[in-house]
């Protein structure tokens, strides 16, 4: 993102808007690879690059960016908030705040690629040198480009100073496509969880394979495992190699999108989570009528039999089944049978009032993993 803000600086272009990449032409010519830039360069030779031949650019990919060519905002803390400023005749004209309104800033934060207006303000950002925008906007609110809205002559004869406009829309991370795709653009294939298996990352329409190189191996896996909400890292193995991303990350992002990646060819990169097992279900049935729904959930009349079910989602065979109550220590063990396991008790007396809940334990990928149903509170009661 910060590498793109300079391209569209650069080229007088407004704000990024877009990132994609492709193949590059077979041309022979030569290339740049852009390390780093603070976002804040006027040019990309102010950046930290490497120039060279073709093969600079690791697995032949160019970047493309889209700028928003008419409108960007300026001087905020990121690309969805700033100073409103429009293209007019090749220079940027600061907009008055009394020419724009809340559906003038709902079709700019749509065109930037942002969520919703959050602030709308004159002086916001700063009051705005040079020219002045000379129209009135009379946007709908549905246009896709702010050039494409009415306008009108102002109706104020003055824009008085500092009160150039300032807007803020919400940051709507996942429809920006440099911030690649949708809220589940992260999987784990092949593992027969969503917690374990080979990496995938969603790019231009397809799933791509994410490789790491051994020293990067234990970070790319702590932050699959973070954005999947799949706990720590167990293993990270290496995995088939295909056409995909490199990935490097310092192991404390939230989500691969904060990494940095290359269009090279890597050996891909299997994770297996701790968050591994789905959590399992907990129930209470009997046969003769003795459960009843308390206000404070499920509860047994004395003498009668009951059963408690521990059950879970069909993902690995075998594993078994570990019946928890907290009002003693008393606990039981059944081997999963078909993914579930019942546990009997001929009739209930005051000693089965408490909490009850399955723990589900299987080896799986040469670990032990568990998972533990949520608290079952079962009341004894009188007949």
């Amino acid at each position: 993102m910060r590498d793109t803000k300079v391209v569209c600086r650069q080229l007088d272009c407004g704000n990024p808007v877009a990132e994609s990449g492709g193949r590059l032409i077979g041309d022979g010519r030569g290339g740049v690879r852009i390390l780093r830039c603070s976002g804040d360069e006027s040019t990309i030779r102010q950046c930290e690059i490497i120039e060279g031949g073709p093969g600079v650019c690791y697995g032949g990919y160019y970047l493309h960016v889209t700028c928003s060519e008419s409108v960007r905002l300026v001087d905020g803390a990121g690309l969805c908030s700033g100073r409103v400023e429009v293209k007019s005749n090749q220079s940027w004209a600061s907009v008055c705040e009394a020419d724009f309104d809340r559906q003038d800033a709902e079709v700019v934060c749509g065109e930037l690629g942002c969520g919703a207006p959050a602030a709308l303000q004159g002086g916001l950002y700063g009051g705005g040198e040079g020219q002045t925008w000379d129209k009135e906007f009379q946007c709908k609110g549905k246009e896709s480009l702010l050039l494409d809205c009415d306008t009108s002559d102002r109706r104020h004869n003055t824009c008085l100073p500092g009160n150039a406009v300032g807007l803020t829309c919400s940051v709507r991370l996942l429809s920006l496509s440099f911030l690649f795709s949708e809220p589940d653009d992260v999987r784990l294939v092949g593992g027969g969880s969503r917690c374990a298996g080979g990496v995938e990352w969603y790019d231009q329409g397809e799933w791509r394979t994410v490789g790491a190189e051994d020293r990067d191996k234990k970070d790319v896996a702590a932050v699959v495992c973070r954005q999947l909400g799949c706990g720590s890292t167990v293993s990270a193995l290496p995995g088939y190699t295909t056409r995909g991303f490199r990935v490097h990350c310092s192991g404390s992002e939230s989500s691969l999108r904060e990494c940095s990646r290359s269009y090279d060819l890597s050996p891909g990169l299997t994770v297996i989570c701790s968050d591994l097992l789905v959590q399992p279900d907990i129930s209470l049935t009997d046969s003769m009528g003795g459960v009843f729904r308390g206000h404070q959930g499920p509860g047994m009349v004395r003498g009668y039999s009951f059963t408690i079910t521990c059950s879970t989602q069909p993902q690995y065979p075998g594993g078994s089944f570990l019946l928890t109550f907290t009002g003693s220590n008393r606990t039981q063990t059944q081997p999963a049978v078909n993914h579930s396991a019942a546990f009997l008790f001929p009739a209930a007396d005051d000693s089965h009032q408490g909490n009850y809940s399955c723990v589900y334990d299987n080896y799986v990928f040469s670990h032990n993993f568990s998972s533990e149903s949520e608290l079952l509170s079962l009341t004894i009661t009188g007949n």
